[in-house]
């Protein structure tokens, strides 16, 4: 299966979740996956939420940030992945200046 986020229509979602600032995003949506280019601007913050569809990861391409899962605070930066898994909280935070570029990929489970 082929999946070119390069023909996908990009959405701007302001608030998401509850969070502040905005995030850009190109997503492939099935029964099985949830495959998101996501781009969190600065100041952007994706909001606490209960994570209830399955594990997310987050694998971040560029930009600095935090993840806070069940409490847990943990420092993202390129190269790092971020896992939420199913039934726990989560939100992600760009700390840094530029955008904070992650492929979130959520398997149904």
């Amino acid at each position: 299966m082929k999946i070119d986020f390069n023909e996908m229509n990009e959405m701007t979602i302001p608030g998401m979740n509850g969070g502040t600032g905005m995030m850009t995003c190109r997503m492939y949506n099935d029964e099985k996956y949830r495959i998101i280019e996501t781009v969190l601007h600065p100041g952007g913050a994706i909001g606490n939420h209960l994570q209830d569809s399955g594990d997310d990861m987050n694998y971040v391409i560029s930009g600095i940030g935090k993840a806070i899962c069940d409490g847990a605070e943990e420092e993202l930066k390129p190269g790092v992945m971020h896992i939420c898994p199913k039934g726990s909280e989560h939100s992600i935070v760009n700390t840094g200046e530029e955008d904070l570029v992650m492929l979130t990929l959520v398997v149904a489970g």
